[in-house]
């Protein structure tokens, strides 16, 4: 990172502003050989054999020392959407499919997208989905229109994991599927590169693309017809987990910047540093950070011990409390630095962008939260069924109120 990442930052930005979103950056292609040659390249997949072995407690720390610059995660060939998508094909895909695209994928010689996201339904609800995977004799025909494609406008994207309905009729979550569908198929079209909070290609390359009758093999589906949800939520826990190991990185990164330039400012006749608000906030910071770690910690540990699905109030609580961390502490960076906080002459604003995006991304704080909140309802009932702390008596009742006051007589009734 020092020697490699740090220095080159201010060229990614400069080449990502240049080129656009629709260009190879070369400090990233120039950079990725070096990695690979000192052995620091796909740390993530800790189930797979085609990773480097580490569990999931293991990798975050690394995972966090990326995730303080934009420029790391790709370099390590540990970048979404990729990481994700090579999840899928390495725990669902077929020998075939695994020979054709997570080969090239774990060699970086290759980029792929998760078609998701539609922009005419609440996507927060995957049951809301509606494009189309239909089969037709040896294929299945793709409609729809997709949008926060991520890494869809990069020359190197090749495949496209895209979920639709396959039986509109079944139940609710029998209803989707995944597919596999290669970019340069006829029908594919990436319509336009969006931007996030006006950056394009740094933080992400989000995109929409549009699929019109896209005809693809039938051996392109993954696992098998309505296996969509199974899918999807065993390939975002761990990239969840990902994000909020980066974001405690960029949130290090952003506090220690604050620091600095608190420290080389003064205002009012003292350094900023030594106002009461910066040093408030300063240990605010420190504070949800360590609690953030913590947590992911935590929820690294449940994964890698019973597993995603038992670790999933872990996973949800630290996709609310991470990027919440994040932005807060971003935006107190904004304040410290003033104007300059905006321009992104410090990369202050684009950590912003990137913090705020991930409030959204892989499901809404909105969506965590009540399904935090079943779980916890479903917890305190299993203790209090068990006799657990949930047992307990008003200590105020009708038969405390004694004969001669009010609502006795009901009591007694």
């Amino acid at each position: 990172m020092e020697e490699h990442i740090y220095p080159n930052e201010a060229r990614h930005l400069r080449e990502a502003e240049d080129l656009g979103p629709w260009c190879i950056y070369p400090i990233v292609e120039e950079l990725k050989p070096r990695a690979k040659a000192a052995g620091l390249w796909n740390l993530f997949l800790p189930e797979s054999a085609h990773g480097a072995g580490l569990k999931n407690i293991e990798y975050a720390p690394l995972c966090e020392i990326m995730g303080r610059s934009f420029l790391a995660p790709e370099v390590f060939n540990c970048a979404a959407p990729d990481t994700g998508n090579m999840e899928v094909l390495a725990r669902y895909g077929t020998p075939e499919q695994q020979d054709q695209w997570l080969k090239p994928l774990l060699a970086g010689q290759i980029r792929s997208s998760f078609a998701m996201t539609e922009p005419d339904v609440a996507s927060s609800d995957a049951r809301n989905i509606e494009s189309a995977i239909v089969r037709d004799g040896d294929d299945y025909v793709i409609h729809g229109r997709k949008w926060y494609t991520t890494g869809a406008t990069d020359p190197r994207c090749k495949i496209l994991i895209f979920m639709g309905k396959t039986d509109p009729g079944a139940d609710t979550y029998r209803q989707q599927s995944l597919i596999l569908v290669h970019k340069d198929t006829p029908g594919v079209t990436v319509i336009r590169s969006l931007p996030i909070f006006g950056y394009y290609g740094v933080p992400d390359r989000a995109s929409e693309v549009t699929f019109e009758n896209v005809r693809v093999p039938a051996s392109n589906m993954l696992l098998g017809e309505g296996r969509g949800f199974e899918i999807a939520q065993g390939r975002l826990g761990p990239g969840r987990i990902h994000h909020c190991m980066r974001l405690i990185g960029l949130a290090e990164r952003t506090l220690s910047k604050m620091c600095r330039r608190a420290e080389q400012r003064v205002a009012f006749g003292k350094p900023v540093a030594e106002q009461s608000v910066t040093r408030e906030r300063v240990a605010e910071a420190r504070i949800m950070i360590e609690q953030s770690r913590l947590l992911t910690m935590r929820a690294a540990h449940m994964m890698d011990t019973v597993g995603n699905k038992e670790a999933k109030a872990e996973i949800a609580m630290i996709k609310i409390a991470v990027p919440n961390m994040a932005c807060t502490i971003t935006d107190w960076a904004i304040q410290i630095f003033g104007g300059g906080g905006t321009n992104n002459d410090f990369g202050i604003a684009a950590a912003y962008a990137n913090a705020r995006l991930l409030r959204l991304a892989d499901g809404p704080d909105e969506v965590h939260r009540d399904q935090l909140a079943r779980l916890e309802f479903r917890r305190q009932r299993t203790l209090d069924n068990q006799g657990g702390i949930a047992n307990w008596t008003p200590a105020l009742s009708n038969k405390a109120l004694g004969p001669n006051l009010p609502g006795a007589k009901a009591s007694a009734a």
